[in-house]
């Protein structure tokens, strides 16, 4: 499945892609249709670095540079899911990767605003988003621990790597009534945190373990990695 697709091998992403949505997601609870047709409708293997196309509709995790991964489809499913979107909101992706979330949240709301520390990532995630019409996107480069206050408030949060606990700047840019979405815990293990915003402060539910990289930044893990 190297190089440029034919018709033939866009049909049959076309038809991984849909046997993802049933067996990987509906399947396992996800029952918000606008979610399960954004799933359907973003083509996974055009996130994924030319040698993991053929794998791109695993239910697992990827490599995509950088010591980082795209999600399994089930968790980005999940957490979009936890976020209850109706269409006219204004969303906060932290640690965009290599785009493929964000391009989920272009199908659901009305803007994406994604930030990426590593600058490599960043950029390739908003050439690429741009080269597959997401236009309602905007990709920046920075600390995500610190949000992106120029544009604030959001009306919800979604941050796609494991913080010790959370970045209280995400609180604090969140809309009364929002919801914030992120894997807190130890570097190796964490639990997904639902949180709505009431009165100034996030009421929290817990939704189960995860496993995410690290999220780095001043409210995040300080710890410089190698490379």
């Amino acid at each position: 499945m190297d190089g440029a697709l034919d018709p033939g091998q866009s049909n049959i992403f076309a038809t991984l892609r849909a046997n993802m949505v049933e067996q990987q997601i509906r399947r396992r609870g996800i029952s918000d249709e606008r979610v399960l047709q954004a799933m359907e409708a973003v083509p996974r293997h055009e996130f994924v670095p030319e040698k993991w196309k053929a794998r791109a509709y695993e239910d697992e995790p990827l490599p995509i540079g950088d010591e980082q991964t795209i999600s399994q489809p089930y968790i980005v499913a999940l957490m979009v899911a936890a976020l209850h979107l109706k269409g006219a909101e204004r969303v906060l992706e932290i640690g965009t990767g290599c785009g493929y979330q964000a391009a989920v949240l272009s199908c659901l709301v009305n803007q994406v605003f994604t930030i990426e520390m590593r600058t490599g990532l960043a950029s390739g995630a908003g050439n690429r988003l741009r080269e597959h019409g997401y236009s309602n996107v905007n990709v920046y480069a920075g600390d995500g621990t610190l949000g992106l206050p120029a544009h604030a408030p959001f009306d919800a949060i979604i941050v796609a790597a494991a913080a010790p606990e959370i970045p209280s700047p995400l609180v604090e840019q969140l809309n009364e009534g929002g919801l914030l979405v992120v894997p807190v815990g130890s570097e190796l293990q964490q639990e997904l945190v639902v949180g709505v915003k009431k009165n100034g402060r996030l009421q929290i539910e817990r939704a189960g373990n995860c496993r995410f990289v690290p999220l780095r930044g001043v409210h995040g893990w300080k710890k410089v990695e190698a490379g």
